[in-house]
């Protein structure tokens, strides 16, 4: 009996694949998770900014913060008051003396591995004359809690911050008030989340999340302080709003989110892995992308093997289905120039390659990534928590124009130039000529009054 997984089988072999294969290449653009922004979604995220920056003309709440209540009461069930918006440091203390101390001690561990990678990197540590690098005043960092919490988000974006010089006291989370402990009708974030903000002294740490939440950060009109830089991974109604507030209020990251993977497999891959390694992209659930490209046609079809078997034990078996059926693929194409070609074009967010030991070599092939892993002993799950480089990556292509979030991204530069009296003199003639090509005379004769003295 057939499996309706089968259907995600696309071979180069049988004679729809053309057609086929153009619908999996629909599926990767941006417009595919959510349309323009003339689109009901988009629209519907522009009424939350405008009613929470207070921008509407016929706004349904009185001010930001009654904005923010009722988007929260409405999109995750939690009856919070302005004041309650912030977690308490005690609460935060409560959750840090709480948490498993094995899990701490991996805690830990992996914000030491992100420091080191993260001071490696960054820019500033590496003097230049005629710049200087500055750390942005104040972060903002989104965390998502809605489908799972993700306290090594707090882990992969708040480092990298601190890394740059950014102050503790100066980061700002935010996160949806899904866990609700006892039944709670309020809701918090979860208590492995509040634990990580506090082993990283971050104070500043507010239960709401969504595009209100984005909207919040970026308009300094309530309780919420203003930031002047957003970052993080979430769903498409968070990224949107990411979009939107960047044109005119805060910085952002890149648009980060939801969660995806490209796998690219030769015969020589393990199927059982290759499998699991899709699952664990699926599971965050109907928003994500989990898609194999590989030069075997058989080791196409055990994957999908793989995959049928492994789906039954999983705890979050329906959200990956779902998944799998929406967004998932595995593409059997003639050779692995055509599957290299296809994942530059992918431009995939996780781009995961497992060849053997020809994975170094397909690996120096691929231009646009968001982040490569390399062999069969490096899954995604190890750059989520692990290595160092952050797991905020920039998805849907947009590799092809940006980057993993660094250190890096929480300074910016300052230009410094200083001349004195004779190496202004020796460039002064110059200097005027272009200023006079362009018809700006008091420009050159900023310089000329100089050299009449």
């Amino acid at each position: 009996m057939g499996d309706e997984l089968d259907g995600i089988l696309i071979s180069s072999s049988e004679p729809d694949f053309e057609a086929r294969f153009a619908t999996l290449q629909e599926k990767k653009a941006p417009a595919g998770r959510f349309a323009g922004y003339d689109s009901e979604g988009s629209r519907q995220v522009l009424g939350i900014i405008r009613e929470v920056a207070e921008e509407g003309d016929d706004r349904e709440y009185e001010n930001s913060d009654a904005a923010v209540k009722g988007f929260t009461k409405e999109f995750d069930d939690a009856e919070l008051r302005p004041d309650e918006f912030q977690i308490p440091r005690e609460e935060l203390k409560k959750a840090h003396e709480g948490i498993d101390p094995a899990l701490l001690s991996s805690v830990r561990k992996a914000i030491d591995n992100v420091r080191e990678y993260q001071t490696t990197i960054f820019v500033g540590n590496r003097r230049q004359p005629g710049i200087r690098y500055t750390p942005i005043k104040r972060i903002g960092i989104c965390v998502p809690g809605a489908a799972a919490p993700m306290p090594s988000t707090v882990i992969m974006t708040a480092v990298p911050a601190l890394v740059a010089g950014v102050k503790p006291e100066d980061i700002v989370v935010v996160s949806p008030p899904r866990y609700k402990p006892g039944g709670n009708a309020k809701g918090t974030i979860h208590p492995v989340t509040l634990a990580v903000c506090y082993e990283l002294e971050i104070d500043n740490v507010y239960r709401i999340g969504g595009a209100q939440a984005i909207a919040a950060l970026a308009c300094e009109k309530g309780t919420v302080p203003k930031v002047d830089k957003i970052v993080g991974p979430g769903n498409q109604w968070v990224q949107t709003a990411k979009k939107m507030v960047s044109q005119d209020y805060v910085g952002i990251d890149s648009i980060a989110g939801p969660s995806e993977v490209l796998i690219i497999a030769s015969d020589k891959a393990n199927p059982a892995w290759v499998a699991a390694d899709m699952l664990s992209q699926a599971e965050h659930g109907l928003d994500s992308k989990a898609v194999v490209a590989t030069d075997s046609e058989t080791a196409a079809r055990e994957i999908l093997d793989e995959l049928k078997r492994q789906l039954d034990g999983l705890s979050r078996a329906d959200e990956a289905r779902k998944s799998l059926l929406e967004f998932g693929a595995i593409v059997a194409l003639k050779d692995m120039k055509a599957v290299v070609d296809f994942a530059n074009d992918f431009a995939a967010e996780h781009l995961e390659i497992q060849c053997g030991v020809q994975s170094a070599e397909v690996a120096e092939q691929i231009e646009n990534a968001g982040a490569i892993f390399i062999g069969d002993y490096t899954p995604v799950a190890v750059g989520d928590y692990w290595a160092g480089p952050s797991h905020t990556l920039p998805t849907e292509m947009r590799a092809k124009f940006s980057s993993a979030l660094t250190s890096n991204d929480f300074v910016k530069s300052i230009s410094i130039i200083e001349y004195n009296k004779q190496e202004l003199a020796a460039s002064a003639e110059d200097i005027i000529r272009l200023a006079e090509t362009e018809g700006l005379y008091a420009h050159a004769r900023s310089i000329r009054v100089r050299q009449e003295r």
